[in-house]
C-alpha cells in the first residue's frame, strides 16, 4: 500500500521584525553622523589661531613709475 507523504513540519509566517531589527541601520547612521560631527568640530590638528592685527586694506599697491635698478 502506498502511503501519502509524511508531514515533517508546519510552515508558519515569521513574526514581523522588531523596531530595532527594522531600523538599526538608520539609528547607527544617525549616531555615526552625530559622533563624526562632534569629533570634527571639537578636535583640530592645526595650531590655535591668534587674533592679531589685520591689514587695513587688501588692494595691491600702485606700481612705481621709476624703473628698477636691476634692468641696467
Amino acid at each position: 500500500m502506498a502511503k501519502g507523504p509524511a508531514v515533517i513540519g508546519v510552515l508558519t509566517e515569521p513574526s514581523p521584525p522588531s523596531w530595532w531589527q527594522a531600523n538599526r541601520h538608520k539609528a547607527c547612521l544617525a549616531l555615526g553622523l552625530i559622533v563624526g560631527c562632534y569629533i570634527g568640530i571639537h578636535t583640530s590638528d592645526a595650531a590655535p589661531q591668534h587674533a592679531g592685527p589685520r591689514p587695513g586694506h587688501t588692494a595691491p599697491a600702485a606700481p612705481s613709475a621709476r624703473p628698477s635698478p636691476a634692468g641696467n
